[in-house]
């Protein structure tokens, strides 16, 4: 049963941007809170940004501050990541994942439900 569905991501040149979309077919109640991740080869997973399904709060990662505009739409299910000013060190596998409070992005192994990724390729 796919709980998590990502969408959007490409390859794109340095300054570009990019709008990843994640369906999420999990409860808000049990699972609020909603994070984008991201891998590169060789690298830990880490989180990008986060948001709290019923209350819209947020938090980002500081590699990306200013840079990415997570959002929700709880009609449609869906938490997007909207990215801009690309850089070749974003390159990686995102992931999105759904899971309990508290909503925190260095929760990484808290999140229950993930997705199967999109990738996302930034060329210099």
């Amino acid at each position: 049963q796919v709980r998590l569905v990502e969408s959007g991501g490409d390859s794109v040149q340095a300054g570009g941007s990019l709008r990843l979309s994640c369906v999420v077919s999990v409860s808000t109640s049990n699972e609020p809170c909603v994070a984008w991740f991201r891998q590169a080869p060789g690298k830990e997973r880490e989180g990008v940004a986060g948001i709290y399904r019923p209350g819209g709060g947020t938090d980002y990662a500081d590699s990306v501050k200013g840079r990415f505009t997570i959002s929700r739409d709880n009609a449609k299910n869906t938490v997007s990541l909207e990215m801009n000013s690309l850089k070749p060190e974003d390159t990686a596998m995102y992931y999105c994942a759904a899971g309990p409070l508290p909503c925190m992005i260095s929760r990484v192994a808290a999140y229950n439900y993930w997705g199967q990724g999109t990738q996302v390729t930034v060329s210099s």
